[in-house]
């Protein structure tokens, strides 16, 4: 005792190893690991003195191990990592581990019956710490000499001990007078990232997995560190940990299944914490949350939890942002042009690119929104002045698919002319800037040429998009036939399409084969083309029973308004109608109610059925179903053009035939089928201006016909 309080550690320590074998200490000076690294304190560091004292009270001298605990210490706090390591493995561990796991279960006992009627423990519980603190500094200095899964095992050997001492977790009052449960909470915070080190996925997320779920009264800051570390690795790892095995979980409890899932609840509590000021603000947590709902469709979660935030967390403009970033990306497009409303006023921030181009995006794919997309485009191209040439481009791309669709609603042919040549205008800018490498621009200059019925050029930039993109992309497979069939190549276009087949996987080839059999049909080879409908409704059907009507993904199509059964509706409405065309009138009557089974609201459904009575030759029959596809959807062009049919076959009131017409018109001035119902009713007319009228009606229909694609090219 005179020799510990007189200071000179070398001296004492030296001391306590008198009476067993040498310490192997003597080349220390040659073999030192000197590099100061940042972790390791290099002040002195008088606890070896403390931990010395209370360990003598009990017994009045150290044994072996305790000597080295308190050697290896002092050897590591100098930075001697090397010489550190050297004496922490002459602590025989496999021999102290039965003593240390002994005296921590006296401990728990001690806990237990609060009473000291117990039998004296193999070693003080001041001498377990010291011991269990060695192990740990043991690991570390193995992790800078970059054995980092013999750390990991040496790691291991202190949460093994205390595991097996606590079978039902630590007291809370277990660390109340010692040093053990501050070792213990690096060690379990460490073991984890060890196992990362020494490239072992599998024993990181085990031991991640048993820091979590095992009660070591970790601080909340320690948790929420481990939290984090494991829903990162879960994350981007680029392996899939098989789910955990939560035997104690109530039957209803939430169980994840896989990375996301375990990922996304980790997270999850992180943000709680958060909001409830357990932790401290950290960015970094919302931001993978983002990704790991994206990617598992959880995007309405996600908005669910952003709006959950307390005003200061983030921005409020950042708020807005994310939001509408979430409703876009689950289907509710017009939340988010909501949103980006809020953020893009005036008072908030109206120079926003990012949200100019988002809301532009969104208000271009409606004809009525289309003029509030030109405006927003245009602010974009404002804001950024010629600073920056691909977000220009994108810019110029919007401003030209929003004015495109605003021509779609104009009313006097004069202004629909000007902004179609200015759609053009603005596509051709932006191609030019992106030197014709941009596939979103080609497709839409493909696109809006064809509309315009400029099929040269359109089938110009569609052979430039599909070898650009490789042929990866459906829709340039698509647009190239349907630009083929309105020049009518038909078999150049069914070329195209059983190209595209070969490179398509089963599951995308519903489009395609659709589309095979339209050009089919359009050759007069109705037969074929059944067969290639009845091809298409197999695909169809082996998707849905693997999807699942109940299955997430079949939600999440659902939520974006393209339920998995649409295209497999509109096959059943489009083989009724060949049927139709065949006079096999059963065979259509079976189609439609195939179809009715799918959803009994439909205005393509009923036009359908109009179509078979009016080929039965029930006309009355047939109006009354073409009213029933008007109340559904009042802008079905199919339906307005069949009622003004078949109200000119009935003689009935040529006003409401020519209203009919004229509304199908302002809703597509390209419906050949319009312009020649409206032709044969001016003609019927008989009047000199009538019959001028006719003839621009025929020719315009003659015009339309011969450069009709065999499906839409939108």
């Amino acid at each position: 005792m005179e020799g510990l309080s007189s200071g000179d550690q070398s001296r004492t320590v030296a001391g306590m190893a008198l009476s067993s074998e040498p310490l192997a200490t003597k080349d220390n000076s040659t073999g030192a690991y000197s590099s100061k690294n940042g972790a390791l304190d290099q002040q002195p560091d008088t606890s070896n003195l403390e931990e010395a004292e209370l360990s003598l009270r009990g017994r009045g001298s150290l044994n072996y191990e305790e000597a080295r605990a308190l050697l290896g210490r002092m050897e590591y706090q100098k930075g001697n990592v090397e010489a550190a390591l050297h004496v922490f493995e002459g602590i025989n561990i496999a021999a102290v581990t039965p003593r240390m796991k002994a005296t921590l279960a006296k401990r728990r006992e001690h806990h237990k019956k609060r009473s000291q009627s117990f039998s004296t423990p193999p070693m003080s519980i001041h001498a377990a710490s010291l011991l269990m603190e060695a192990i740990l500094l043991k690991a570390k200095s193995l992790q800078h000499l970059g054995r980092f899964r013999e750390a990991a095992q040496s790691c291991k050997v202190i949460v093994d001990i205390v595991e097996s001492s606590f079978s039902e977790g630590l007291p809370e009052n277990f660390a109340a007078d010692f040093k053990l449960q501050e070792t213990l909470n690096k060690a379990v915070e460490l073991l984890p990232e060890l196992w990362k080190l020494a490239d072992s996925p599998r024993e990181a997320i085990m031991s991640y997995r048993r820091a979590l779920l095992n009660q070591w009264n970790l601080d909340v800051e320690t948790t929420a560190r481990i939290q984090k570390d494991f829903a990162i690795l879960l994350l981007y790892s680029g392996g899939e940990a098989s789910p955990p095995n939560l035997r104690s979980q109530m039957d209803s409890s939430f169980v994840p299944k896989n990375n996301i899932e375990e990922a996304i609840l980790l997270l999850m509590i992180l943000l709680r914490k958060i909001i409830l000021k357990r932790i401290e603000r950290d960015p970094s947590i919302l931001d993978h949350l983002s990704f790991a709902l994206s990617v598992s469709g959880g995007l309405k979660a996600l908005a669910s939890q952003v709006e959950e935030l307390l005003p200061g967390i983030i921005d409020r403009n950042e708020r807005y942002h994310i939001l509408s970033l979430c409703y876009y990306g689950a289907g509710e497009e017009l939340i988010a042009l909501d949103l980006l409303r809020k953020l893009l006023h005036v008072n908030e921030d109206p120079n926003c690119v990012p949200a100019l181009l988002m809301a532009s995006k969104i208000c271009g794919k409606t004809p009525k929104l289309a003029e509030e997309g030109i405006n927003y485009a245009r602010r974009a191209l404002q804001s950024l002045k010629n600073n920056c040439n691909q977000l220009e481009s994108v810019a110029y791309c919007l401003l030209g698919v929003s004015l495109s669709a605003h021509s779609q609603v104009a009313v006097a042919d004069s202004v629909r002319a000007t902004k179609q040549f200015e759609a053009l205008e603005a596509l051709e800018s932006a191609g030019r800037m992106t030197k014709m490498r941009d596939s979103n621009i080609l497709y839409h200059l493909s696109l809006e040429n064809a509309e315009q019925r400029k099929l040269d050029v359109a089938l110009y930039y569609a052979k430039h998009l599909l070898k650009l993109e490789s042929g990866s992309n459906i829709r340039g497979w698509l647009l190239l036939a349907r630009i083929l069939s309105a020049q009518r190549q038909y078999k150049d276009a069914e070329t195209i399409i059983n190209a595209a087949l070969d490179q398509t996987g089963k599951w995308d080839q519903g489009e395609l084969l659709r589309t095979k059999a339209k050009l089919q049909i359009a050759q007069g080879q109705l037969e074929s083309g059944i067969a290639s409908y009845i091809q298409l409704l197999a695909v169809l059907r082996i998707q849905s029973k693997s999807l699942g009507l109940g299955t997430k993904l079949y939600k999440i199509l659902q939520d974006n308004g393209n339920p998995p059964g649409l295209l497999e509706l509109e096959v059943w409405h489009d083989l009724a109608s060949v049927y139709i065309r065949l006079s096999r009138w059963h065979d259509a009557e079976t189609c439609l109610s195939k179809s009715k089974a799918i959803c009994s609201y439909s205005a393509s459904r009923c036009h359908t059925t109009g179509v078979l009575y009016e080929g039965k030759g029930l006309y009355k029959e047939a109006l009354k179903a073409f009213a029933s596809a008007l109340d559904i959807d009042p802008t079905h062009v199919p339906s307005m053009v069949s009622t003004a049919v078949v109200l000119r076959r009935l003689c009935m009131q040529s006003s409401a035939t020519r209203s009919f017409l004229m509304g199908a018109l302002r809703l597509d001035r390209m419906n050949s089928s319009a312009w020649y119902n409206l032709g044969l009713l001016y003609k019927a007319e008989g009047a000199p201006s009538s019959s001028l009228e006719a003839a621009e009606c025929f020719e315009a229909a003659t015009f339309l016909e011969e450069t009709a694609p065999a499906e839409p090219f939108r």
